[in-house]
């Protein structure tokens, strides 16, 4: 997620109509198999200041995602479309701030309990509270590497085993990279294992984000965000759970558009959907791009599928859209 966007763009953003906002491209015939050639962007949710880590939650169909600068998570349903879900999200501290403060990435793990990258508190949280009653209780996850708070953490994804891995870049910060409250020298990928310690994995990208694990449970995806090694980074996982083997899956130093690279997932058969510049970016699992979902003017943030993977729900400014792929 960049930690910066202007004014002029949320209110140009208001101002594209929802026919312009998304349209779906078809580089190679395997896309034919994922998405239906008919299949069309909706726009769901609007009025926001900038979505974030969309969550799908089956069992209540409702899809909850993060308004960062509003300090607030948001459900939405088909029946009653958006609605306050927790407020503040991110940062609960009295003294009063700006920029990206509040909630960023979500999980829901095996127990069904809502984990949350938070900005403004540094922190990986847990809402501690029912799923279906939502409060705004947290207790905290993961807070500091070798004795230092972290930056801000982004996007977590939980491994079957157990172990949690989240990105910690520094847009969460007021000033940013170079904000004096600033503790660490890097922006890491960080693992906590079931006992509770946090390892470095790696801290050699600029701005690490989404992350996600291939369904051979050997490999992950880490989005860089911008700069020179702007894309995405393939790391094989051992029998530790530890990030080895680091290695370019897909460089986009030279792609202009709006946004970078954020957030992403990956579906069964292991194609990766990535937000990127101008869209959604569509891979298959060798790096080959097979297709997009391009957007008109907006920085396009996160994405979710729904577990049939019939659906996919998009994030991106102030909105938050809906395709019904197959």
């Amino acid at each position: 997620m960049r930690k910066l966007i202007s004014l002029s763009l949320f209110a140009l953003a208001w101002t594209v109509s929802a026919q312009d906002m998304g349209t779906i491209e078809f580089i190679s015939e395997e896309m034919n198999s994922i998405i239906k050639k008919d299949a069309k962007v909706e726009k769901i949710v609007d009025g926001c200041q900038f979505t974030e880590g969309p969550l799908w939650v089956e069992k209540e169909k409702m899809l909850l995602f993060s308004d960062v600068p509003a300090n607030t998570i948001y459900k939405w349903t088909e029946a009653k479309g958006k609605e306050v879900y927790l407020k503040p999200s991110g940062y609960t501290d009295a003294t009063v701030r700006g920029g990206f403060m509040g909630s960023n990435g979500l999980w829901l793990n095996k127990k069904g309990e809502l984990l949350i990258c938070q900005h403004g508190d540094r922190r990986v949280a847990k809402m501690d509270a029912p799923i279906t009653a939502p409060k705004e209780s947290y207790v905290t996850v993961a807070g500091a590497y070798d004795g230092k708070r972290l930056n801000s953490p982004n996007d977590l994804i939980m491994s079957d085993k157990g172990d949690l891995y989240f990105t910690d870049p520094a847009y969460g910060f007021e000033g940013g990279a170079t904000d004096p409250k600033k503790e660490l020298s890097f922006q890491g990928v960080y693992k906590m294992d079931k006992s509770g310690k946090v390892a470095l994995m790696d801290d050699a990208i600029g701005q690490p984000n989404g992350l996600a694990i291939f369904p051979d449970k050997k490999t992950m995806i880490v989005a860089s965000t911008d700069g020179p090694d702007k894309g995405w980074f393939l790391y094989d996982i051992d029998k530790d759970g530890n990030l080895k083997n680091k290695r370019v899956f897909y460089n986009m130093a030279k792609e202009k558009g709006m946004g970078g690279c954020d957030g992403l997932k990956i579906d069964k058969s292991g194609n990766v959907f990535a937000t990127g510049p101008d869209g959604v970016w569509i891979f298959t699992k060798d790096a080959k791009l097979i297709g997009r979902i391009k957007f008109n003017r907006l920085s396009v943030a996160n994405l979710a599928f729904t577990p049939d993977e019939k659906t996919l729900f998009i994030t991106a400014t102030n909105y938050v859209f809906r395709v019904n792929m197959k």
